[in-house]
């Protein structure tokens, strides 16, 4: 007598299975956040290679910088200052978190709504990646978000001088709202959790 749990599972129709591997429209969408990861490596590697060359002094270098981070002054910088260096640094930490961002979507988006990657055993597995799912993800990228605007918004205050009270003002606000909005989609994601286990 056949065992009923080792039964072979019943075919998928081809309507259903077509629209099944339809998932795989999403690979390039992946492939292409892969290809913005490594224009912010490049990025990342400039920007820090004008901070070295601007700490030994190569005014190019340091115009370079003052450029790319806003900052203004009255009377143009002749070396580096703890302000435009420590504007550098959040402006680096800034792309390293958006770039943590875009392996949570990438991996995590494949894995939940693409194929398996199949992992588990793996040394470099990301610890994270064992229980994802759709709601993990959406509340791990709004906390990704939420860090990503505080570092925006210190930088803004750093150089406060040269923004407008209003452009202060609204991205106060608009951090303020992506905290909210991560406190109600963790809040959800809480009541869901609850409702599914008490239904087993």
């Amino acid at each position: 007598m056949s065992d009923p749990t080792h039964s072979k599972p019943a075919p998928i129709r081809p309507l259903a299975g077509f629209i099944f591997a339809s998932r795989w429209l999403q690979l390039p969408l992946y492939l292409g956040l892969i290809a913005a990861q490594a224009v912010y490596v490049v990025h990342f590697l400039v920007e820090l290679l004008h901070l070295v060359e601007a700490a030994f002094g190569n005014q190019a270098a340091l115009q370079a910088l003052v450029s790319s981070i806003g900052y203004k002054a009255s009377v143009a910088p002749e070396a580096l200052t703890e302000t435009i260096i420590m504007l550098v640094v959040l402006a680096l930490i800034d792309v390293v978190m958006i770039s943590n961002l875009l392996i949570m979507v990438i991996v995590g988006g494949y894995e939940t709504f693409v194929s398996r990657m199949n992992l588990d055993g793996h040394p470099d597995q990301p610890e994270w990646l064992s229980h994802v799912n759709a709601s993990v993800l959406k509340v791990k990228l709004a906390t990704a978000i939420i860090g990503i605007s505080s570092i925006h918004l210190l930088k803004t205050f750093i150089n406060a001088a040269n923004y407008d009270e209003k452009v202060l003002m609204w991205q106060t606000i608009i951090h303020v709202a992506f905290l909210f909005s991560a406190l109600a989609i963790a809040y959800t994601d809480k009541l869901l959790t609850a409702t599914h286990n008490a239904r087993h």
